[in-house]
């Protein structure tokens, strides 16, 4: 007989009812107690019943209107499936997860809709206990056969991440009267994906009884149902979309809320390109900035406004990886697939030149995936562990790489540099190409080296012209083809091009979701950010290191094992990053004094007075 799953209250691992053999099989024995906050490594830095979060300000004033400005498009109000090109706000926002990140710590989670958390220690199963005054904004308890819901569908028709975290999930099941029961599955050397019981905590919980699960994987404009601080009251298809806060939130008074989700309203403005993006901020018709470009930085905010309107301009320091922003080579095809191609490519980037002439020299050059941290390996040897990790694949790694003395290449700043070029001519004949009459061609074909890049941003635009004449010396024919956001999007959800701009943002404790950038499955799933396509044993072996490391120490050597594959493996030209984060707001937008460990959380900020007209010009 078939079986209805979304009434049952045990799943394995398939979705499918398992009461009677979940009944016969042992249980994995449970932690002393279960705990208000669940940390990757170590102790949480929060005690029980702590009031707030110390970056958030407990007695900032509520009220106004929060305008944010956002270059590109949507068409979708659903951000945790493949399709559509999603309004991303959606989340935390308006959908919650069963535990909150406290942003002072690598990885720790804190009490939300489950007010506690049980695990053992070698974390072969986390059960979480809801809050009994969870609710939906529709006034609806928060059950745990929602929080089964949740997990199946999203594990079934999520995003490609949720689909490959949740099916580590052997069984699920309700544990009481309000816990829910994950068992996890083993590792293939045995062991446990120590992450799992947090990524589960960040699992978004959907209300089963307002959504039909046959059509959830199709894009919709219509406003989500959650159990978050907000709702979305107006959506204008393509242009912005306004919330206004929940009167009867359930969660205000929580320690992770304190001082949090200030604004009566938030609205998001979205520009078709960056020029429109700048000139309306000028204008006031958004609050505030989180500028990249240091030309702009530099040059373009000593407008009349800007004055008279008291605009506030700061740098504020973060402890996270700096962003690894990058030229990304698509190695699913011709001649991408060639390494020595691609590091010719990277020694032909001319950074010391790019950042004078069109940058204002404010730029550093990124060299690590996890670039000023303590998991990047710049000018570090590999230790012990490392060596230990990196033995069966010691071909995969560089010597500079691993004796910690790589370094982007570094040019002498005028724009033609003789010897990174022979460097890369070199590296091109060894590849079997020859330069002739000006033309890098095949010797094998006799075609030219040539490829596309990709790009959506003018100032992308600008940098890849300008990579694209330094390329010319060597006689390679890049075209740089700019094309509408959505275009791009979907294009690079499918793989479908051959070069292109990205940036991978890192935190302190990087986990699963570093399958779903470089993993072997992730290569030809669409929809991933594994966009180079990289396939590499030694890849996936470290990230089940990372995953399963106890300490601390441990971890941190697993992470810059992962670092020297990633970095040898000459998928991308790294390109560079700012000392912090540029802001620009005006006065009216407030924020708290000291900002995290990440750097300074919107979430906490708050407007001072009424909501000012429009900046005069």
């Amino acid at each position: 007989m078939p079986v209805s799953i979304f009434n049952s209250s045990v799943f394995n691992a398939r979705g499918l009812a398992a009461v009677t053999l979940f009944s016969l099989l042992p249980l994995a024995p449970a932690a002393a107690e279960p705990r208000h906050a669940i940390a990757m490594h170590g102790d949480p830095a929060y005690a029980d019943g702590f009031s707030h979060f110390r970056y958030a300000n407990p007695d900032a004033p509520k009220g106004g209107r929060f305008t944010q400005g956002i270059i590109g498009t949507f068409d979708s109000l659903n951000p945790l499936i493949v399709r559509g090109n999603a309004f991303q706000f959606v989340r935390n926002f308006v959908i919650e997860s069963l535990l909150a990140r406290g942003s002072d710590e690598p990885f720790t989670l804190y009490g939300l809709i489950a007010e506690k958390v049980d695990t053992d220690d070698e974390r072969t199963f986390v059960t979480f206990y809801l809050n009994p005054r969870a609710r939906f904004s529709d006034g609806k308890p928060v059950t745990p056969d929602d929080v089964l819901f949740s997990w199946q569908l999203l594990r079934d028709k999520g995003r490609p991440n949720h689909r490959g975290y949740y099916s580590k999930v052997t069984r699920a099941s309700i544990a009481g009267e309000r816990g829910v029961r994950f068992d996890l599955a083993r590792e293939s050397d045995g062991s446990y994906d120590r992450e799992l019981p947090l990524i589960l905590g960040l699992m978004p919980i959907l209300p089963k009884h307002a959504i039909d699960a046959a059509k959830f994987d199709d894009t919709s404009l219509l406003p989500p149902l959650g159990s978050g601080p907000y709702r979305i009251t107006e959506v204008r298809a393509g242009e912005s979309v306004t919330m206004r806060r929940d009167p009867d939130y359930w969660g205000r008074e929580l320690p992770v809320n304190r001082g949090h989700y200030n604004f009566d309203e938030l609205r998001y403005d979205f520009f078709r390109d960056a020029n429109t993006w700048f000139e309306a901020f000028k204008r006031g018709q958004y609050d505030v900035r989180f500028e990249t470009d240091p030309g702009r930085w530099s040059d373009q905010y000593d407008f009349p406004a800007a004055k008279s309107g008291g605009l506030i301009r700061e740098t504020i320091a973060s402890g996270q990886p700096k962003p690894f922003s990058a030229f990304v080579f698509n190695t699913r095809r011709p001649p991408f697939d060639d390494i020595r191609v691609r590091e010719a490519l990277i020694e032909l980037f001319d950074f010391e030149w790019a950042n004078v002439n069109l940058f204002h020299g404010a730029y550093q050059r990124t060299g690590s995936f996890y670039e000023g941290s303590e998991l990047s390996v710049r000018g570090k040897a590999a230790d012990a562990r490392e060596r230990e990790l990196l033995k069966a694949f010691a071909s995969e790694v560089s010597v500079g790489v691993m004796e910690g003395t790589y370094n982007p290449p570094i040019s002498d700043g005028s724009g033609r540099d003789r010897a990174r070029l022979k460097r890369a001519l070199d590296l091109l004949a060894a590849a079997g190409y020859e330069l002739k009459g000006g033309k890098m061609l095949s010797r094998k074909t006799g075609e030219q080296l040539t490829f596309e890049i990709m790009v959506a941003l003018k100032d992308d635009e600008r940098l890849a012209l300008a990579y694209q004449s330094m390329l010319r010396r060597a006689g390679i024919a890049m075209r740089v083809r700019y094309i509408d956001g959505a275009q791009f999007e979907r294009r690079r959800q499918t793989y479908e091009f051959e070069m292109m701009p990205y940036i991978w943002q890192q935190s302190l404790s990087p986990g699963n979701e570093q399958a779903f950038y470089f993993g072997a499955q992730a290569a030809e799933l669409p929809g991933t950010r594994n966009y180079m396509g990289a396939k590499s044993p030694a890849i996936d072996a470290l990230i089940t290191s990372l995953l399963t490391a106890r300490k601390r120490e441990d971890f941190v050597s697993a992470v810059r094992a992962l670092d020297r594959v990633l970095l040898s493996g000459m998928y991308a030209v790294p390109l560079f990053h700012l000392p912090g984060q540029w802001i620009a707001r005006w006065p009216s937008i407030q924020r708290p004094d000291r900002p995290s460990l990440y750097g300074t959380v919107v979430e906490s900020w708050w407007r001072s007075g009424a909501n000012p007209a429009k900046v005069p010009q």
